[in-house]
């Protein structure tokens, strides 16, 4: 490729990179009830330390040191949302929005692809089911005319079982991850010309990526609200996110990240309308990162993370913790938040409360080896 082929093609990547992030992906399944129950998956380990950040816990700024948040938004007198997140803060404010911390799925390895298995499928281990927990949850529930139905060009494996689901992929581009492109940036660090192009490209990609992002998520969130506010529309949707796992240049992309998820709730928010009252939204990730930041303005993989409840129909206005702290000897392996909430029987009960299940049953049901902790309760409004 020649010089003058190589600059074009740079710069028209920095103009068209904005267009190549997917949107979230949705899923939908039909079911007799009034209320409504949206899942959606945070895939790639999202940094639960600077989303529900500890800002009261002394370790904190040592181990994130740049990547320390300076100004959470204080929900009491231990956490704080990242500042991103300021649609969430209305509904905490309003007790419709619940987080919980130090949460974790049975896994405890490194693997995206396992950790997502795991939890998706409800087993606890990978691979070791075939079926998804959502599916089976839908099992539960009583089956209304329609079919469920997946926005997305797979359907996932959360909601692959004995419900029939039909899908549609809107687009079929491929996905360009922050982490390739800094990696093909490296290609050219030693070319002053094309170097001084491709961080050109890259300013543009981000000044882009930040608008684009949230504005295809509040498209996303749109859609959702708009099939399930129909009246003989589906109950149950899974939504697929991408793009969480940090490991250089976290400051800015996990912002983004959140302001789209943000985007994301608010327009499920508005878009129900007085539906929303009968909704809940549960928003979790594989695993979570390292407490400590790494070498490239990131972190790696961890273990426990946090997770987000919305909805009219949450029981919200608090943070859930059985805080392990963060000081070396409290570290899972000297490098992780440590696990002290199952994420397993966080789900099953936010299910089963939603939808008036003995939440016992309901972990037996979709949890192998599933154990109810009576620690979790109380999650959504009766």
């Amino acid at each position: 490729m020649t010089n003058m082929k190589r600059r074009q093609f740079l710069t028209l990547a920095g103009a068209g990179l904005g267009s190549m992030l997917i949107a979230p992906r949705i899923v939908f399944a039909n079911v007799e009830t009034d209320r409504r129950f949206v899942f959606i998956i945070q895939r790639g380990a999202a940094d639960g330390l600077n989303t529900i950040i500890p800002y009261a816990e002394p370790a904190y700024r040592t181990l994130r040191g740049p990547l320390a948040i300076d100004n959470p938004i204080k929900l009491d007198g231990t956490f704080g949302l990242h500042p991103s997140l300021t649609g969430l803060r209305k509904l905490h404010q309003d007790k419709q929005a619940l987080f919980v911390h130090a949460v974790a799925s049975p896994y405890r390895e490194r693997s995206h692809f396992d950790g997502q298995n795991v939890l998706e499928s409800g087993g606890t281990s990978p691979y070791e089911r075939k079926d998804g927990w959502l599916n089976r949850l839908v099992g539960m529930l009583p089956k209304s005319r329609g079919e469920a139905i997946a926005f997305a060009p797979t359907i996932p494996l959360a909601l692959r079982g004995q419900a029939d689901v039909t899908s549609y992929a809107p687009s079929a581009l491929p996905e360009a991850p922050d982490d390739l492109m800094m990696r093909v940036g490296k290609l050219y660090d030693a070319d002053e010309q094309l170097h001084a192009l491709w961080s050109s490209a890259m300013e543009t990609r981000a000044l882009g990526a930040v608008n684009a992002q949230r504005k295809d998520a509040a498209s996303v969130g749109r859609t959702a609200a708009g099939f399930l506010s129909k009246a003989d529309g589906p109950r149950v949707a899974m939504i697929e996110t991408s793009g969480w796992d940090t490991h250089s240049g976290q400051q800015g992309r996990l912002a983004n990240q959140l302001r789209a998820l943000d985007a994301l709730i608010d327009a499920l928010h508005v878009g129900l309308g007085d539906d929303w009252n009968d909704t809940t939204v549960l928003a979790a990730t594989e695993f979570g990162r390292t407490a400590a930041v790494n070498g490239t303005g990131g972190t790696d993989h961890g273990t426990a993370s946090a997770a987000m409840l919305a909805g009219g129909a949450v029981n919200g206005g608090r943070v859930l913790a059985d805080w392990p702290g963060l000081s070396t000897s409290a570290l899972h392996q000297g490098r992780d938040l440590a696990p002290t909430l199952d994420l397993d029987a966080l789900i099953a009960v936010t299910a089963a409360e939603t939808f008036g299940f003995d939440p016992e049953e309901t972990m037996r049901t979709l949890f192998a080896g599933g154990r109810f902790d009576p620690a979790i309760s109380d999650i959504v409004r009766k």
